[in-house]
């Protein structure tokens, strides 16, 4: 056989083979789905996320006898080779958990400030941020989660030996991936911005600088090494050692501020989970300093009264009540939320209380929108490139994560020798101390830069429960929108009697208290819907598509896993057996 980079034409005849025969018995003892209105159903378990190859990787663990969380733990970390626009190792994100028993906890790994971080270290002499600094560039560099996080959550409730979970991760990176569509084009969008750092040319692009083309196997022999490490010693292979030592190395030599010290120091968190009501469904989310939670309860508590049913799925008085919700939520997210360990006054328990929300609900007139000024709580700018995945286990124990390195490949930046992205996620703090205008810069005291400290997020990891028993997970990527894609995935669940791909297919909208304008998606809603809807002073801005929610659902009824993957991005899959 002629020697090929594509198509697999490094093996021999007789290693085609053996993956042949490996991949009929996998895939016929699993069911799966790439993306539609239809849930793929399947018996002991399920796996929804951006890959397939992800999603494989995680029913593999499940059909070995691992459990949720063992699951979880193999998928991200293949995530981390095989979706790198935001799988990672690099960045962080949040993890809730919600047992068959009925215990539910949550895992904050959200990315730190360095300790050399200070509250205007963007800031020129203009008092304004010099460059795009807090987004582009060494400073933007947050102290990553991600290691710390899945490692904590394993040891706490995993059941599968951790090396074991790490290794088809290994594997892959070691022994090459093909490359798919979005993996390409994913590389070309942002060659610019990787040809900027000699470490992130060698990752993304052939030796001799050219493109990888549909089909070419991608090895990762850095990446590779660096999981070895992590098999092997456990959080201390990210955080102590040959890698910290890289990592610091590498950023003191290029202007960075991350030290041995700040990754030695970082722990990830175990937080009490924000519980809230709706229509006798448990909702289990993350707590800050994600924001999520707090928004999504406080948003379903206001609709509550409201019968959404009655009203339609996406009519113009539906589409309203949720922008006039979205609204005030959004406002309260900006005023009040930061990291806990930085803000001890956060008046939580308020925000996500019923009366509190019958209060705002009463400033709701369904004949006209609301207005939002500019200079209160105006929404800077957060990258939607994060991803989400969902896991169910036989016991019917669910994870719903969600983890990200801020923009798409997050800084553009590889650790040299490492192989690994970093995060561009100190973007998410206000960067201008008191600035709050017009043009998206917030600068309210909650989610200012300190040392150490975590800044706000979207990210809106979510399980509903019934009874003390888990009942769907759900989640997405988008920035800002997560909080809202979740909660109408949940309101197409619960109000509208949709199954789990029809509620993730649905189309969405988005308002986020100012700018002033609701997105919507294009293609989903009728002429005359947006014309009542515009009526009552709405202004809208269509986009193409919003979130990539990725869900598993229990069906009682009929004793079966329901999953879907949203076919709005990506190589995503729900996979089950």
């Amino acid at each position: 056989m002629k020697e090929n980079t594509r198509n697999y034409g490094f093996m021999g005849e007789s290693s085609i083979r053996a993956l042949c025969l490996f991949l009929s018995i996998f895939l016929s003892a699993v069911a799966f789905s790439e993306g539609g209105r239809t849930p793929v159903r399947a018996k002991n378990g399920m796996v929804s996320s951006a890959s397939r190859l992800a999603s494989e990787t995680g029913v593999q663990v499940l059909q070995q006898g691992g459990n949720a969380i063992d699951a979880a733990v193999a998928t991200a970390f293949a995530l981390a080779v095989t979706w790198p626009s935001a799988g990672n190792i690099g960045g962080g994100g949040f993890l809730v958990y919600h047992g068959q028993d009925g215990h539910a906890t949550t895992y904050d790994f959200r990315e730190k400030a360095a300790l050399a971080a200070t509250e205007e270290m963007y800031l020129g002499v203009d008092g304004r941020v010099q460059n795009n600094s807090n987004h582009i560039g060494m400073l933007a560099i947050g102290v990553p989660g991600t290691v710390a996080g899945l490692y904590k959550a394993h040891q706490e409730l995993g059941s599968l030996p951790w090396a074991e979970l790490v290794a088809p991760a290994v594997k892959m990176a070691r022994e090459g991936i093909p490359i798919t569509y979005s993996l390409q084009t994913g590389f070309q969008r942002s060659a610019n911005r990787f040809r900027q750092y000699p470490s992130s040319a060698k990752k993304f692009f052939k030796s001799d600088g050219s493109f990888y083309e549909l089909g070419d196997l991608w090895i990762q022999p850095d990446l590779a090494h660096t999981l070895e490490l992590i098999q092997r010693n456990g959080k201390d292979g990210f955080y102590k050692g040959e890698n910290a030592k890289r990592f610091a190395d590498f950023m003191a030599s290029n202007g960075g501020l991350i030290t041995e010290e700040d990754l030695a120091s970082y722990q990830a968190v175990e937080r009490a989970p924000i519980r809230g009501s709706y229509r006798g469904y448990d909702i289990i989310s993350m707590p800050p300093p994600s924001s999520g939670g707090v928004a999504l309860v406080e948003m379903l508590n206001i609709l509550e009264d409201y019968d959404l049913a009655e009203m339609g799925h996406n009519s113009a008085d539906y589409l309203h009540v949720l922008t006039e919700t979205m609204r005030r939520a959004y406002a309260d997210r900006a005023e009040h939320l930061g990291d806990p360990d930085f803000n001890e006054d956060m008046p939580i328990s308020r925000l996500v209380d019923k009366d509190y929300a019958a209060k705002l609900r009463s400033t709701i007139s369904m004949e006209k929108k609301s207005n939002s000024s500019p200079t209160e709580f105006a929404q800077a700018y957060e990258s939607e490139e994060t991803t989400h995945f969902s896991v169910a286990d036989k016991n019917g124990n669910m994870v719903s994560l969600t983890y990200t390195l801020e923009f798409g490949y997050g800084s553009a930046i590889v650790v040299e020798g490492g192989g690994y992205l970093l995060n561009n996620e100190l973007g998410d703090f206000n960067a201008v101390p008191g600035l709050t205008d017009e043009r998206g810069n917030i600068g309210t005291s909650p989610n200012l830069v300190a040392p150490q400290k975590r800044p706000l997020s979207s990210m809106t990891p979510t399980i509903v429960a019934q009874n003390g028993k888990p009942v769907f997970a759900t989640g997405s990527p988008g920035g800002k929108t997560i909080i809202n894609t979740t909660m109408q995935t949940i309101l197409n669940v619960i109000d509208h009697g949709y199954n789990i791909a029809e509620a993730i297919e649905a189309g969405r909208i988005h308002h986020q208290w100012y700018p002033d304008v609701t997105r919507i998606e294009s293609n989903f809603f009728s002429a005359d819907t947006i014309k009542l809807y515009e009526a009552k002073g709405h202004r809208i801005s269509e986009r193409s598509s919003q979130g990539a929610a990725m869900g598993v659902f229990y069906n009682r009824d009929e004793d079966l896993f329901e999953g879907a993957s949203d076919s709005r991005r990506g190589d995503g899959a729900a996979v089950g057996y």
